[in-house]
């Protein structure tokens, strides 16, 4: 199989004809329809049908069609790459705003450092909506709470994080140690996104297994939002370390919650790893070794590192 026969393939299934994808590429239209029928013979598949409308993709040839496209991308990479001799091209990260409080600057500054020939995008969402462009390929990688995780991802364990009481010492109710448990929560009133989040539903769990009945006062699904409204005293929150980062001259206070199911695992998810660009791959070491160094750093508080060169994990 040669890079010539995917670029053709790609091309006729974009255009929808052999006859217009060989005239933008400049070959003759028996010679590229010869490559695409010897392409189906060494896949044992048909990958393109023709019918009155154009040519239509097979169920094989859309599976395929992906594939193609990344190899050829990779492959252009490639050669930027040797004449730059540097890495370049382009990588999306996914990042949840709790983890992005804490990574994210630090991530784009050490990718600057390391990789300045990539062009980085970063996308700031819920896990559940990470998940959802993961599967549409609309990211490289993501940041994604191990619930969030399908068996159609290839997973890396990143960072157990431990989870932390967040309010102000005046709020009625507020305790006055440092380390406590959820069922020394009372009737506290608590400020919680709704249970369509990853760390909502890990917390009702905990609670569950705690026989504790939580008093929730408010549900808001937004960090910003959210975190103004603990500030301003309507209730305190439960948040894992990384948000504590996030508070500087704030009036809270933040208590470690003891409870073993009260720690939330982030997962680096991507596609397979023979989709990965060299660009991801490399942008998937730089994430490990900058939480790394934040945790070293004390600047990630609660937090336990996975050893990423023990290989992938299925959720």
């Amino acid at each position: 199989m040669e890079l010539r026969q995917l670029r053709y393939f790609v091309r006729a299934v974009e255009l929808g004809s052999i006859r217009r994808a060989a005239s933008e590429l400049g070959v003759a239209v028996s010679l590229l329809g010869q490559d695409l029928d010897r392409l189906e013979a060494q896949l044992s598949t048909q990958l393109l049908r023709r019918t009155r409308s154009g040519l239509i993709p097979t169920d094989a040839g859309f599976a395929f069609l992906r594939h193609a496209q990344l190899t050829l991308q990779h492959a252009v990479e490639a050669v930027e790459a040797a004449r730059q001799k540097r890495l370049v091209g382009h990588v999306s990260v996914g990042l949840p705003p709790s983890t992005a409080s804490v990574l994210g600057v630090p991530l784009v500054m050490a990718m600057r450092e390391r990789h300045p020939e990539l062009r980085v995008h970063l996308v700031e969402a819920l896990s559940g909506h990470l998940a959802a462009m993961l599967d549409a390929r609309q990211l490289d990688l993501a940041l994604v709470a191990r619930g969030n995780a399908t068996r159609r991802w290839r997973v890396r364990p990143l960072i157990d994080e431990r989870v932390y009481l967040l309010g102000r010492a005046d709020l009625p109710g507020f305790p006055a140690v440092e380390t406590l448990s959820l069922a020394d929560l009372g009737d506290l009133p608590l400020v919680m996104p709704s249970g369509s989040h990853g760390l909502r539903a890990l917390l009702d769990l905990a609670f569950e297994r705690a026989g504790v009945q939580p008093h929730i006062a408010l549900e808001i699904d937004g960090l910003a939002l959210l975190m103004d409204a603990v500030c301003a005293g309507l209730g305190a929150t439960l948040q894992p370390g990384s948000v504590v980062c996030r508070e500087p001259g704030r009036p809270l206070r933040a208590l470690l919650i003891a409870d073993p199911d009260a720690r939330r695992q982030t997962l680096i998810a991507s596609q397979s790893e023979d989709e990965l660009s060299p660009a991801a791959l490399a942008t998937r070491v730089v994430i490990a070794d900058v939480a790394h160094e934040l945790a070293v750093a004390g600047r990630w508080p609660g937090t336990t590192l996975h050893d990423l060169n023990t290989g992938g994990d299925e959720p």
